[in-house]
Parts: C-alpha cells; sequence; structure tokens
C-alpha cells in the first residue's frame, strides 16, 4: 500500500470519527448504560455505537483486512495476523463515563506488525489527530490543519512529563528523572501520544502491558511526528503478538527533550 492510498483511508476515515465522537457525546448526554466485563472493565453503549460506525467505514475503505477490536475480539484465539486493523472504540472509558474529557476514539492498521497509519478522535477537545508515514502526521482543530512535528511547546529548562498514576511507582519517577523530569501529570488514554506528537509533553512511561490496541493509533502519530515510541528499555518492538500484548512504554517527543 501506497502513500497515496494510506492519505485516502487516513482523511476517509476521519469524517468517521468526526460522526462517531459527535455521537459518543450524544449518547452521554441522553445517559450512558453500562455494563462490566469479565475482566472488571466498564463498556457503555457509547463504545459499541462508536465501534459499529468505525468498523463499518474501515469495512468499506479496506474490505480484505481484518479487523480486531477491543469490544469484540476473542482473546482465547492466538492472534497469527501481521497486517490488520485494531480498533479501541472508547479509550478512556472510566473518563467518559465520568464526564471527562480526554477519552479517545481509536483505529491503527497495523502493516507487517508495523503501525503504519492512525486516527485519534478527542471529542470534547474538537480535535482529530492523524497520520499515515514518515513526517505525515496531522493535527485537525476546528476547520484548521497542522502538521505535527514534536516541536517543544513546554517551558525551557523544564521536561513536563505524564503518567498513568496520579502516584508513579518508583520504577517511573526514577525512568522520568533520569530524563529530566520536572514535573507530572496522570493522562491515561491515548491522547498522551497526540498531545507528545504536537510538543505539548514531552516523556511519557508506564510499565503496565497495555493491549496492542490501546497504542496502535497513538504510537503511528506519534512516531511519524518524530517521536520515539519503545520500551522502557529503549527496545522498538513490532505488534502482530499472540496475546495482543504489548510490552511497558516510553513515549519520548525527540532524542533531546529539551531542544
Amino acid at each position: 500500500m501506497n502513500t497515496k492510498e494510506l492519505k485516502n483511508i487516513a482523511e476517509s476515515l476521519n469524517e468517521a470519527m468526526e460522526t462517531a465522537g459527535a455521537l459518543s457525546i450524544k449518547i452521554y448526554n441522553q445517559g450512558l448504560k453500562i455494563k462490566i466485563k469479565e475482566d472488571g472493565s466498564p463498556v457503555t453503549n457509547g463504545d459499541i455505537e462508536v465501534n459499529k460506525i468505525i468498523t463499518e467505514k474501515i469495512k468499506v475503505l479496506t474490505p480484505n483486512i481484518p479487523i480486531v477490536s477491543e469490544e469484540t475480539v476473542d482473546l482465547t484465539k492466538k492472534n497469527k495476523l501481521k497486517t490488520y486493523w485494531l480498533i479501541d472504540p472508547i479509550d478512556g472509558t472510566k473518563e467518559y463515563i465520568s464526564g471527562k474529557d480526554e477519552y479517545t476514539l481509536n483505529a491503527g492498521l497495523i502493516i507487517n506488525k508495523i503501525p503504519t497509519l492512525g486516527v485519534i478522535g478527542v471529542p470534547k477537545k474538537n480535535r482529530i489527530f492523524y497520520s499515515f508515514g514518515k513526517n505525515n502526521s496531522f493535527l485537525i482543530e476546528g476547520k484548521n490543519t497542522k502538521v505535527l512535528n514534536c516541536k517543544k511547546k513546554t517551558p525551557n529548562n523544564e521536561i513536563i512529563a505524564l503518567t498513568n498514576h496520579t502516584n508513579p511507582p518508583d520504577i517511573i519517577l526514577k525512568k522520568l528523572k533520569n530524563y529530566g523530569m520536572t514535573s507530572f501529570r496522570k493522562l491515561s488514554s491515548s491522547y498522551k501520544y497526540c498531545v507528545i506528537a504536537n510538543g505539548e509533553f514531552d516523556i511519557y512511561a508506564d510499565k503496565v502491558q497495555a493491549n496492542e490496541w490501546d497504542d496502535a493509533a497513538g504510537h503511528a502519530i506519534a512516531e511519524h511526528a518524530g517521536a520515539l515510541v519503545t520500551d522502557l528499555e529503549n527496545n522498538y518492538f513490532e505488534y502482530g503478538r499472540e496475546d495482543y500484548k504489548n510490552p511497558t512504554i516510553l513515549i519520548r517527543r525527540s532524542d533531546d527533550l529539551n531542544a
């Protein structure tokens, strides 16, 4: 699949992401229906309806590429795919339920185990992030589109980090301090990839192994903007794991976080 084809797919998916985002807000305002899944995590009718919109659009755009979604995946079957879509219809469902504004809608395309295309909607912030290759990462905000390049927007002489915890474990604090962290805040959803790609934060670290659908779209967007996405030991990793479990995550805006 060439760059032009990937560009057309990503831009076509943006419209569906905008529609799904608006629906997620409408469903929340009408009152959510919440169930608890077998793993103890919540799922809402918003997750299900968003999943339908994104999935149906992808089926039209790429009818021959398999789709793996958090809401429909069969975890009893080992993943043998190398090229496939990963969908997390609402990442940050707890934030969504509580009315916060940093939940995201996610679709990432893995080609030969590499995150190649990503689209993330952030409905309550009126933002859509998307990418389809190196130096082709973008933010749509309102009617404006800008190129993402990880250029530092945090204050000079400050390294502002993101973590998955209000009180991060020692291993994460130590890792962030090794990179010169001066302060941090909690951000759990894939929005972390987007704000690092946009230079609003410098680094993120987490020892929890997320599922592939939690990372795929954001991984593509951040990496295509110039960020470095590795495990905590700075090893690059591929997708296509049998259990869909990614390793630990380290996202850096650049090699030099002061630049």
